[in-house]
């Protein structure tokens, strides 16, 4: 943990990681960063949080809606895209809040896709989760509490996190597709300069056996 709250600080990102711990959540008002289609970040705003349970119902699929508003798993290596590498964004499939930049995007051999840093801290909520008897740390929507899967601290530099997110919880779009910032989301500190280089594309994290088996989504 110390290493986190360590990450942030160096990223000048103290709102970030006040909305981490809920402290800074005021009501259903929360605080994101808002990004083009393209990545660039545009301005942070205040949002009311979004709750649209009938519409998500309709929209998604049932596996989609299993996993982000159920707290569901889609299992490994069963959607198309955990691989993917190419340059884009990665938005939430239920409000279209930026969640990561596939720059930090890694291959964790786990079969889902996995970040070593989300696009912008307070674009994610992250809050302590105790199913199946084990203690494990929960990534959901910062702006309309989808779950997206967890973080782990086996992941490689710079950060050596590794958010292991549900490939159904997300929508990739690729740079180039369009500028514009989407009405209910999204995210970049303006700091963002102090991110680090993402790592090399064949570095994999080092995830044991039972980690694989235990450590999932």
């Amino acid at each position: 943990m110390q290493r986190r709250e360590f990450i942030f600080a160096l990223s000048g990102l103290a709102v970030g990681f006040a909305l981490r711990s809920g402290s800074a959540f005021a009501g259903n008002k929360v605080v994101i960063m808002q990004f083009s289609d393209d990545g660039k970040p545009l301005r942070a705003v205040t949002l009311d949080k979004v709750v649209r349970d009938l519409e998500w119902k309709k929209r998604l699929s049932p596996l989609a809606y299993h996993v982000t508003r159920e707290q569901g798993t889609e299992p490994a290596f069963s959607v198309p895209g955990y691989d993917k590498h190419e340059p884009g964004l990665y938005r939430c499939v239920c409000c279209d809040n930026a969640l990561f930049d596939a720059a930090t995007k890694f291959d964790s051999g786990t079969g889902w896709p996995s970040f070593w840093q989300p696009v912008a801290p307070q674009n994610v909520r992250e809050i302590a989760d105790h199913l199946f008897g084990m203690t494990r740390t929960e990534v959901q929507c910062a702006l309309c509490d989808a779950h997206l899967g967890h973080v782990f601290d086996d992941g490689p530099k710079p950060t050596g996190l590794r958010y292991c997110m549900n490939s159904v919880a997300m929508k990739f779009l690729p740079h180039g597709h369009g500028n514009n910032a989407r009405p209910d989301n999204e995210a970049r500190h303006a700091s963002s300069s102090l991110f680090n280089s993402p790592p090399h594309a064949g570095e994999r994290a080092k995830v044991s056996l039972r980690e694989f088996h235990v450590k999932w989504g």
